[in-house]
């Protein structure tokens, strides 16, 4: 039986004639969200549903806040999210086809008070974006979003234009993406680990472009060796679910795609 098979099965007998006590281990790998998962929720709904489920990191959306906001709104914004104990540690994904678009990005996530943007700049942006990061110190995390994007299709796409680049590009690895790109996502985070800034997990239903969003541990990616990877190149950055199914209706899809993820770190050790 698999360690996530393990964590997902019921104990057997009487609970209370165990013959030891088991002790709660704080997961080597902090949980996040990636801000996409409440595209249909407003602000105050998504607030409430990450306390609920107890995952207080975050990579904030423009739909919660306008890529064009204010000081004074981007404030309120992130005033309401401190109250609520949440951690909004970098903004994004947020595309990139312009040099006014760069500028933006940058001074958008000054305003949040981040040092990220996960973000996809268009080639031809790239040395603008390397200068930004230099002049900024703000971190650049690309993106890779699937067979589908003719940029960055795979994490294989993205780490060849930024390897030779400022340290601070690299790389949100998404697995979902990757895996319907053709790329296994764990040997993905020991390829690319020296540049792996941001990390979100989903699961697909096949490896294969077609493949659709499922909730974690349902699908065909092995994450109890991603989470082994994770743990060999020490992570350091958040693990950040982006559960895309059912999303006007997602809170039981996202609780049980958090569980078996947290049940798998604390497995794995």
């Amino acid at each position: 039986m698999s360690m996530a098979a393990a964590v997902a099965l019921p104990l057997a007998g009487n609970a209370t004639n165990m013959p030891f006590k088991a002790e709660k281990k704080e997961a080597s790998l902090p949980i996040g969200f990636a801000g996409y998962t409440f595209a249909k929720y407003d602000l105050d709904k998504s607030i409430e549903m990450m306390k609920r489920l107890n995952v207080l990191n975050l990579s904030v959306k423009d739909f919660h806040l306008p890529l064009n906001s204010t000081q004074a709104q981007a404030n309120t914004v992130m005033d309401k999210f401190k109250a609520a104990g949440i951690n909004v540690y970098a903004v994004g994904v947020i595309y990139m086809k312009s040099q006014e678009a760069v500028d933006q990005a940058f001074e958008y996530a000054k305003r949040v008070g981040v040092n990220m943007i996960v973000g996809v700049p268009n080639y031809e942006l790239l040395d603008y974006t390397e200068q930004k990061v230099k002049d900024t110190g703000i971190r650049m995390a690309i993106h890779n979003h699937g067979p589908e994007d003719k940029l960055y299709p795979g994490p294989g796409q993205v780490y060849e234009r930024i390897a030779n680049r400022d340290i601070r590009m690299g790389l949100c690895l998404d697995i979902g993406h990757a895996t319907r790109a053709g790329v296994d996502p764990v040997k993905a985070v020991k390829q690319y680990k020296d540049r792996l800034f941001d990390m979100h997990i989903k699961d697909v239903s096949l490896k294969a472009q077609d493949g659709k969003a499922i909730e974690v541990g349902r699908g065909v990616i092995d994450f109890e060796e991603l989470v082994e990877a994770l743990n060999k190149i020490k992570f350091t950055g958040f693990s950040s679910i982006e559960y895309e199914k059912d999303m006007t209706d997602s809170l039981a899809g996202m609780a049980e795609s958090i569980g078996y993820f947290r049940g798998v770190i604390n497995c794995v050790g």
